[in-house]
């Protein structure tokens, strides 16, 4: 009797740990969402984000004219210049996220983890009943609810003022490539986290992650064959997704595994920097 009564108390506390570790998350992921808030960035990011969503069907519908006005250019040339499909707009808008978009969002968490480190707040906060796994893992969802949520409002703008200016792109295609696209851009901020995390150099974190997405990106473009798996493929195959022609063989799925894998790694590397570094000491 004694020991299915101890059994019982151990199974209650376990559940109460875990319980009580879920609410801890959940009130570390609130506090990062507040402070973005507080900073405008909940505003500013996706509004910058839906001014290069919408730029793009806009000077590709007004740009025969802007030709025009500008001059010095042969008869014929504006009358014989073909009208962009939708689908090649829309596929345009993503290559401005991957440029200017990504700059962006790299110096957004750039900050994340080494700026607590550096003023001190991290070792304050992991004195505190805190995991280091919640810590971060708090960090990386607050960052993911701000990249998807500015890409989704961009694109979603994009797409409205591609159908109304140039022509129709079917919303499924949009949902799929806005699919592959956000796991794209959360390798990105997973890898900016994980410099933030090993890095005391907020700028030296932006830069190292903007450059793995490039090195991704170029040689995956360089060899589309040899690399077609890796994650630097997933911005070719959201391209490919908005005109419905992806190529859904075993590449695009080794791809989104191997993005996947990394995301895992670089999380788990993030968490046992942080245990080895004098913050949490």
């Amino acid at each position: 009797m004694s020991v299915s009564a101890a059994h019982n108390g151990n199974v209650e506390k376990r559940s109460f740990n875990r319980t009580s570790e879920i609410g801890r998350f959940a009130a570390m992921v609130e506090k990062e969402l507040l402070e973005l808030l507080r900073s405008f960035k909940l505003l500013w990011v996706p509004l910058v984000f839906i001014l290069l969503g919408i730029m793009q069907p806009v000077s590709s519908y007004f740009m025969p004219i802007i030709l025009e006005q500008a001059g010095n250019l042969p008869e014929g040339v504006i009358a014989n210049m073909p009208k962009p499909q939708g689908a090649e707009v829309l596929a345009q808008t993503l290559q401005q996220f991957g440029t200017l978009g990504v700059l962006v969002l790299a110096l957004v968490c750039m900050g994340v983890v080494s700026g607590e480190r550096n003023s001190g707040a991290a070792s304050l906060i992991l004195v505190k009943p805190i995991s280091l796994y919640s810590y971060i893992g708090s960090k990386w969802t607050a960052m993911l609810v701000l990249t998807w949520g500015s890409l989704a409002a961009g694109y979603l703008a994009a797409w409205y003022y591609t159908g109304l200016l140039i022509g129709s792109v079917p919303f499924k295609d949009i949902v799929s490539s806005l699919l592959i696209y956000g796991l794209w851009l959360t390798l990105l901020v997973t890898l900016t986290v994980f410099f933030s995390t090993m890095l005391k150099s907020p700028a030296g974190a932006a830069f190292s992650s903007i450059g793995c997405i490039a090195v991704f990106s170029l040689l995956a473009g360089i060899f589309p064959k040899q690399l077609g798996w890796s994650p630097g493929a997933l911005s070719g195959f959201a391209y490919q997704a908005v005109s419905a022609s992806i190529m859904k063989g075993d590449y695009f799925g080794w791809a989104i595994v191997s993005a996947l894998a990394i995301i895992a790694g670089a999380l788990a590397a993030a968490v046992w920097l942080l245990r080895r570094s004098s913050s949490v000491e």
